[in-house]
C-alpha cells in the first residue's frame, strides 16, 4: 500500500520508520517544516516527500499532528484524498477527535478509524524517533466508522511493526483510560518537579525521583490541548489523586501510625495483585 504520514514528530517519524524498516509498503512523508522530511528521506524513514496532491494516491493515511490541527487538515483537504482511502489519527484524546472526524470522511466518501499507540518519549521531536519505539506496546483502536476491513487494516499495520497488543474500544472508554494512565502521570510529574526541593536533588535522588519526574520534560503545547479536551475525566483522576494524598498528608501530620500502616499496605495489595 502506499502510506502517508502526515506530522513527523517522534510518533509520525518512528512511525514512518518502523513501516520502512518492516514493510514493504511505500511511505509519503508530509511535514510543515521542509527540512525534517527532506531528512525523512535523507535516512530512509519516507520513500517520497509529499504534499497535497500526493494525498491522491495514499491507500491509509496516518495524522500525526497536533489534535486541534487534525481536523482542520481532514476538513480544509478532503478532496486531495483518495476517495475511500482510510484515515487515522495517533491523537491522545477521542471523544473530540472521533465524531468530527466521522463526520467529514462520511461525507467526503472516506473511512475513519481512531487509533492511538501507547508509546512515546519525553522528546517530541524526529530526531527522537526509532523503528522500535512501538515493540511490544499496547495499540489502541477506536473504531467509529471505518468499517471492518478498514479496521482489520489498521490492526495489521500496527502488528507489522511491532505493536504486542491491540485494544478495542470506544472513545468515551479511552478518554476515561488515558485521563488516568497517561495524562495524571503528566500533571503529576509536573507538580512534582514544581517543589523548591527539586533544584537541590543532585546527589540525593536515584530511581524513585527519576521514575516520578520523568514525564515532566513535557510539550507544553501539545499537553495543554491534551488536557483541556479531556478535562472532565482528567478533573475527576485529579480530585482522587488530590483526596488520596490529603488522607495521606492528614495521617502523617497527626502521627496516625495505624492510619498510615493501612493505606501503604493498601496500595501495595492493589500494585501486587494486578501483577506487575
Amino acid at each position: 500500500m502506499n502510506i502517508a504520514i502526515v506530522g513527523l514528530g517522534v510518533i509520525g517519524g518512528s512511525l514512518a520508520k518502523a513501516f520502512a524498516q518492516y514493510t514493504d509498503h511505500t511511505i509519503i512523508g508530509l511535514n510543515r517544516t521542509k527540512s525534517v522530511a527532506q531528512k525523512a528521506l535523507a535516512d530512509g524513514a519516507i520513500h517520497e516527500i509529499g504534499s497535497l496532491e500526493t494525498l491522491k494516491k495514499a491507500d491509509v493515511v496516518f495524522m500525526c499532528t497536533y489534535p486541534k490541527h487534525i481536523i482542520s487538515f481532514v476538513e480544509e483537504n478532503a478532496k486531495y484524498f483518495k476517495e475511500n482511502c482510510i484515515v487515522t489519527d495517533v491523537c491522545g484524546i477521542k471523544s473530540e477527535i472521533c465524531p468530527a472526524l466521522t463526520e467529514i470522511c462520511t461525507k467526503n466518501g472516506l473511512r475513519f478509524v481512531g487509533s492511538h499507540p501507547m508509546a512515546g518519549k519525553e522528546q517530541f521531536t524526529y530526531e527522537a524517533s526509532e523503528a522500535e519505539l512501538f515493540k511490544g506496546a499496547s495499540y489502541i483502536i477506536v473504531p467509529c466508522s471505518g468499517g471492518d476491513e478498514a479496521v482489520d487494516t489498521i490492526k495489521e499495520l500496527a502488528l507489522s511493526i511491532g505493536f504486542g497488543m491491540i485494544r478495542m474500544t470506544t472513545p468515551a472508554e479511552h478518554d476515561r483510560m488515558i485521563a488516568f494512565t497517561s495524562q495524571l502521570p503528566h500533571v503529576l510529574a509536573c507538580a512534582y518537579v514544581k517543589s523548591p526541593s527539586c533544584p537541590d536533588h543532585v546527589g540525593f535522588s536515584a530511581g524513585s525521583y527519576k521514575d516520578v519526574s520523568r514525564v515532566a520534560s513535557i510539550n507544553e503545547n501539545l499537553w495543554t490541548d491534551l488536557f483541556l479536551n479531556n478535562k472532565e475525566p482528567l478533573s475527576l483522576e485529579l480530585q482522587i489523586l488530590i483526596d488520596n494524598l490529603t488522607e495521606f498528608n492528614n495521617a502523617i501530620k497527626s502521627d496516625d501510625n495505624e492510619k498510615l500502616r493501612e493505606m501503604l499496605k493498601e496500595a501495595r495489595l492493589v500494585k501486587q495483585g494486578l501483577g506487575e
